[in-house]
């Protein structure tokens, strides 16, 4: 039997929460009105740009450093003696930034899954209210309650807080917005793997198979020509193979990112990285691929 202390057997209060509201259904009817209203911003190329698409990676996360940033700094100077016009400056460079970098996570949190969403709300709750507090501590400013105005910039600074932990919960142990295939050049061994008979793989069709274990994603043209792509989308694992093939592309049936068959790229967010690409060859009637490194 363990003879560890009982209190290092039991779950972190922190993480027993967290885990709590990825299971608490009672918010999903907000989420589902949230989200619909969400996708359907007339945002056209701008929804790409927000989800960082061109970065390679999300742009919410380098978004939030301004508000942070002009934040915190604005509370160091609070704690001198006397009025800060400098730190009311930044309180207010700070709402500013708030603005773009709360519609740039709110795109890339329409487009997970529903545990996920389900965090993010209390994210966004949760920085509501730090903007809130730091638009009172901007009006107490302006109007000389200086001593109000650092109270609410310092009870806003403990709502951002809260907010970069969940954010934080989002982004390490959610795993939103990171690469899901970036594992698959670590696992594949080098070289050439048999995948199947030309015959296995009719013209127009997607075809699941696999290679160490890894899910690869494999289109016959009309042409003839073939390819392949890793199986699970970058953005968050979805199945290719089910998703819809055209004009050169696939389209992954969870949340709608396109991708180059010819090469993986990705034509069209949400997803920010490319899907691993194989070469492929025909060698005595069976088909064959290699990762392209």
């Amino acid at each position: 039997m363990s003879t560890l202390p009982r209190r290092r057997m039991r779950q972190n209060r922190v993480l027993w929460l967290l885990d709590a509201v990825e299971r608490n259904t009672r918010t999903d009817s907000v989420i589902d009105v949230l989200g619909r209203a969400v996708r359907s911003l007339p945002l056209g190329d701008v929804r790409d740009l927000l989800h960082g698409r061109w970065l390679g990676h999300p742009v919410h996360p380098l978004m939030v450093q301004v508000p942070i940033g002009s934040w915190l700094s604005a509370a160091v100077l609070d704690l001198r003696p006397g009025r800060s016009r400098e730190a009311d400056l930044l309180v207010g460079v700070g709402l500013a930034a708030a603005a773009p970098a709360a519609l740039a996570g709110a795109v890339d949190w329409a487009e997970l899954h529903r545990q996920h969403m389900r965090v993010g709300l209390v994210h966004a709750l949760t920085n509501t209210a730090a903007v809130v507090l730091y638009g009172a501590s901007l009006v107490c400013r302006l109007t000389g309650r200086t001593g109000a105005g650092r109270a609410y910039g310092f009870l806003g600074l403990s709502a951002v807080g809260l907010g970069g932990m969940l954010g934080g919960h989002l982004a390490y142990r959610q795993a939103c917005g990171a690469n899901h295939a970036e594992e698959v050049p670590h696992v594949l061994t080098d070289g050439w793997h048999r995948i199947g008979t030309v015959d296995e793989f009719p013209a127009g069709q997607s075809v699941r198979r696999s290679v160490d274990d890894v899910p690869v994603l494999v289109v016959r043209e009309l042409g003839g020509t073939l390819h392949a792509l890793a199986e699970r989308c970058s953005h968050l694992a979805g199945p290719l193979s089910e998703g819809t093939v055209a004009d050169g592309c696939v389209r992954c049936p969870w949340h709608g990112s396109v991708f180059r068959l010819s090469d993986g790229w990705n034509v069209r967010g949400p997803a920010t990285a490319p899907q691993p690409a194989f070469d492929t060859r025909i060698v005595d009637g069976h088909v064959e691929v290699r990762l392209r490194r």
